[in-house]
């Protein structure tokens, strides 16, 4: 099971390692041959991987059998999975929608159906692309003509409002229940009484999707599954951590493509084969001293979602500035370190809860300030994505307020996840300009 659909085009460059201990007023190299990515030998098993996930996912909706539960990427995918449900992500495909440009082709066809241009970009560029009978696996995968057809959509909102929506109209439209659990907003600490109110929602699904699934609902699997998804998770979280290394290993743009497997394949054999053998990779790219970004000079931390349509383009001006984003937020939100398969329901309801996304302004503070420590960053890339406002966390200060505490030079930048109508180029690369020319000019850290 794969994610990395830019994985087919990367380009291997010689390596390059600076790891200078001052910078000073370090020019920035503009014109500089960098790569935008570097390959990982992973990549071949990421191909693989996706294939063999959407093949399955399509052998299975067009014989009825395994069923197909549609979830969002960080539900209650552990249940599902448990009950013998094959798992499809309706925001994945969004963010393929993305990837490949086609997102505003479609977007304008949910809007005609009732949908503001202020809603999230996943949720139009997705119905709009269903209601047109299209979809960008067909081109990677010519056998698959359409998405699975769901037995059933699970969501949570822990992660926004909109997922309701986007999963209610698939519901009306395709006849199939609709299930899920409420999340609670703005969380300063995770409390029991958050984890005991989640977990009795997760409960509260057995009944229904025993009867959807035709199996037995088995706490021993469910704790297997678990088990399954806190190893993968904990791989995942240490490949991410090698970027702590100077000069990094990978980057976030790296990140977001390998990710896939821990969204996807979460609580399966595939996600721990996968990150085995990335881990391994990135650790020899340490010991053989290979840098993602050649003469890392400037260490940067992007928060917000990616935007999926430049995420080459900006990979690679940030690399021909000797640039690296090591970490991010969106990356860190699916290592889930509170899972326990001795307590399924209980550690599934506080990992739901812990997620940035639903914590506090001041929680997030502290988050974010470990990352900067942990990683060694030395500036933040805001990204205000303009149709995804639960996860743009530059309206209210924050970037203001860390700049102050920190001393870091911080950027917002405008755009979207999906619609790159809502993204200028010129501003974008004009800011970070500006905020690399303000990192040359700091004191070393």
């Amino acid at each position: 099971m794969r994610p990395g659909r830019n994985s087919n085009d990367l380009k291997m460059p010689a390596a390059a390692v600076n790891e200078g201990p001052m910078r000073d007023h370090y020019p920035l190299q503009g014109n500089a041959p960098q790569p935008a990515f570097k390959p990982f030998a992973a990549a071949a098993r990421l191909k693989n991987f996706l294939a063999g996930y959407f093949a399955e996912l399509n052998a299975a909706a067009q014989a009825d059998r395994p069923r197909v539960a549609w979830c969002t990427s960080v539900g209650p995918v552990e249940l599902l999975r448990s009950l013998g449900f094959l798992v499809y992500f309706p925001e994945n495909h969004g963010a393929l929608l993305g990837a490949s440009r086609r997102a505003m082709d479609y977007i304008p066809t949910a809007n005609a159906q009732g949908f503001s241009p202020e809603v999230c970009s996943y949720l139009t560029s997705d119905i709009g692309a269903f209601i047109r009978g299209e979809t960008p696996l067909t081109r990677a995968y010519p056998d698959i003509l359409a998405v699975p057809r769901p037995h059933v959509l699970v969501y949570s909102t822990n992660q926004c409002r909109d997922v309701l929506d986007w999963f209610g109209w698939y519901a009306r439209r395709l006849q199939a229940p609709l299930l899920g659990v409420e999340s609670f907003r703005q969380v300063e600490e995770v409390t029991s009484t958050h984890v005991a109110a989640m977990s009795r929602q997760l409960q509260a699904l057995v009944p229904p999707l025993e009867a959807i699934s035709g199996e037995k609902f088995d706490l021993d699997r469910l704790r297997e599954v678990v088990a399954l998804s806190r190893r993968g998770s904990e791989l995942w979280g240490q490949v991410l951590k090698t970027a702590a290394h100077r000069p990094s290993p990978l980057t976030f743009f790296d990140a977001a493509i390998h990710m896939a497997p821990a969204v996807l394949a979460r609580g399966t054999d595939a996600a721990l084969d996968y990150y085995e053998e990335l881990l391994e990779e990135v650790q020899g790219r340490i010991d053989q001293g290979v840098a993602a970004v050649d003469g890392e000079r400037y260490r940067l931390y992007w928060e917000g979602m990616p935007i999926w349509g430049k995420l080459r383009d900006l990979a690679g001006f940030l690399a021909s500035r000797q640039a690296c984003v090591v970490a991010s937020t969106y990356c860190n939100s699916w290592v889930f370190t509170a899972l326990e398969p001795g307590d399924p329901f209980d550690s599934l309801a506080r990992a739901a809860t812990e997620l940035f996304i639903v914590r506090s302004e001041a929680a997030k503070e502290r988050y974010l300030v470990d990352m900067v420590q942990r990683f060694g960053i030395e500036g933040m890339v805001f990204h205000e994505a303009k149709t995804c406002p639960s996860n743009s966390n530059s309206r209210y200060g924050l970037p203001r307020r860390l700049a102050a505490r920190l001393g870091l030079p911080t950027v917002v930048i405008h755009g979207d996840v999906n619609d790159l109508r809502l993204y200028s180029e010129e501003q974008t690369l004009t800011s970070l300009e500006a905020l690399l020319e303000q990192m040359a000019m700091a004191p070393a850290r």
